[in-house]
């Protein structure tokens, strides 16, 4: 397709195009919910050949969870309960939770729950999200179950945002299909720095994520990561930054000169 002739647009054209990326140009980042609170409903898809599901949404859950001022000195010693919800077909591709490797006090935390079917699964978020007393909520479906369509994702958006405990549901082979979701995420593992101390050991883990539907943020590529314990994140430059430089080009041509 071939490209417009910037200098022959008119100039309302950029003044909107400059409008709109200005509410969307507030990148997503780690650390972000300290400043505009958390994601309450947010979609991770995944393969399940890789793995990487469940671990960039336990990444992003307690990236968020840690970066939210503590309630009380009682929060500290007492912290609160994280809910996780699979399918048995989740559970059979991708596993069950492995306490033993989740970081920090987490494994003490998980309350796991197995259901049959999508829609014992979706009952249990349901639940989970109504009780203030969770941190977050964690679910892993699998494929595009009939039960999961738009009115029952949006059934979830509003226990989330009614209760206000986050939900992160994992998506493992399923495609995009209509949802209220507020962040939506395609992540893939990728190959893991080399330790610091031994080079045979095995890195910290690392994702490729793009958002690709966000209510408060622009779409986006990174690669995600774990530094000392937190989440870190570098921008993957693409296609779309070149068109925006581009038109951002073309609103330079467009500018009349001011009169004296």
């Amino acid at each position: 397709m071939p490209s417009p002739d910037l200098a022959s647009l008119p100039l309302a054209a950029f003044e909107d195009l400059a409008a709109l990326s200005a509410r969307r140009s507030a990148r997503w980042r780690p650390g972000l919910a300290a400043r505009q609170g958390p994601a309450l409903h947010s979609e991770i898809f995944a393969s399940s050949r890789d793995g990487a599901g469940a671990g960039a949404a336990l990444a992003l859950a307690l990236d968020d969870w840690r970066s939210l001022p503590q309630q009380d000195a009682g929060e500290v010693r007492h912290p609160r309960s994280v809910l996780w919800v699979q399918t048995r077909e989740a559970a059979r591709r991708g596993g069950r939770p492995y306490r033993a490797g989740l970081p920090g006090d987490l494994p003490a935390r998980v309350i796991h729950v197995l259901a049959e079917k999508a829609e014992d699964a979706l009952f249990a978020l349901d639940e989970g999200l109504r009780c203030r007393d969770l941190a977050f909520v964690v679910g892993e479906i699998a494929g595009n179950p009939r039960a999961l369509d738009f009115t029952a994702s949006r059934r979830l958006t509003l226990a989330s945002e009614k209760h206000g405990v986050p939900l992160f549901l994992v998506r493992l082979d399923a495609a995009r299909d209509l949802s209220s979701a507020r962040m939506r995420w395609e992540v893939a593992s990728m190959p893991s720095s080399a330790p610091r101390w031994n080079a045979q050991a095995p890195g910290p883990p690392r994702w490729r994520a793009e958002l690709f539907r966000a209510r408060a943020h622009a779409p986006g590529e990174w690669t995600l990561g774990e530094e000392a314990g937190r989440l870190v994140a570098s921008k993957v430059q693409r296609e779309a930054d070149e068109a925006v430089a581009g038109w951002t080009a073309g609103l330079r041509l467009r500018r009349s000169p001011r009169r004296a």
